[in-house]
């Protein structure tokens, strides 16, 4: 079974993939369950002083936890990460624990299949290659994929599945931390609907602002897209997706799991044949 790990600023999101794309244990993505054979999947705060050994008492752990044996269940390892120094580290437990296993590590140099039209295709972060690739194989046509993390990204795929680029904006939880460090008066809220878009209180306010705002912001960005590049699927993805996504009127489809199905192709791509 193919371990998938994506390291976010924020979040790292690992994924154990069946041995077959219609695995009956999947737990699937948004158009039908168990389509994609997505067995596990679990989400941890990313740590940057973890060391390679801590990482894979990590996954040990994670795996233990689903009566599953590291040593006997994991064929294969794909890795796509945002954080530079998260990258160094699990190269090494690569290398340390799972030096005989097909191990294919998202950056430069990997081979995608997909065409990168960027200005320096080296500059495109890993997660954004995953998405576009991940997107291009469930959704046919031009495509707009909405990675709602610590930032918000939107990355454009045409119909003929090249990659455009795209834009970023501060996330929610950026934008979050900069209110509350700036303006004292303010506190940290669950970020849920308020009862309706005017505010009746500082914590409504802010919720209404959060939501509404971030979700017109999706919507907006959304609109001049289609103005350069005319009508495309729009597909949310990231940990505040689910959050965010219902309360805009772009959105298509949820796929919560996004970026992981992306990196299984990628590595499939890279090891053809290799056990997934």
């Amino acid at each position: 079974m193919l371990l998938a790990i994506d390291v976010g600023n924020t979040e790292t999101v690992i994924g154990l993939f069946g041995d077959s794309p219609t695995s009956p244990d999947a737990a699937g993505f948004g158009r039908a369950s168990g389509e994609h054979g997505l067995a596990y999947h679990w989400r941890m705060s990313t740590i940057t002083e973890r060391t390679p050994d801590e990482h894979a008492i990590m996954l040990t752990q994670l795996l233990d936890l689903e009566g599953l044996d590291l040593r006997t269940t994991v064929t294969a390892l794909a890795i796509s990460s945002s954080a530079p120094a998260v990258t160094t580290q699990l190269r090494r437990m690569a290398s340390r624990w799972f030096s005989d296993l097909p191990t294919t590590i998202l950056g430069p140099g990997t081979k995608s299949g997909m065409p990168i039209l960027y200005d320096n295709p080296r500059e495109v972060g890993a997660d954004r290659i995953a998405d576009a690739v991940g997107a291009h194989d469930l959704y046919d046509g031009a495509l707009i994929i909405v990675d709602m993390g610590t930032a918000t990204v939107f990355d454009v795929v045409s119909a003929k599945g090249e990659y455009l680029g795209g834009a970023i904006a501060p996330g929610v939880a950026i934008s979050l931390e900069a209110l509350y460090a700036h303006a004292s008066a303010l506190r940290s809220v669950e970020l849920v609907a308020p009862r309706s878009v005017i505010g009746t209180s500082t914590v409504e306010s802010i919720q209404s602002g959060v939501l509404y705002g971030f979700a017109a912001q999706v919507d907006g960005m959304i609109g001049r897209i289609r103005e350069e590049l005319g009508e495309a699927t729009v597909i949310a993805t990231g940990g505040l997706a689910s959050l965010i996504a219902p309360f805009t009127s772009s959105v298509s489809f949820v796929e919560p799991w996004l970026t992981l199905h992306g990196l299984r192709i990628v590595h499939e791509r890279n090891h053809s044949g290799a056990p997934r």
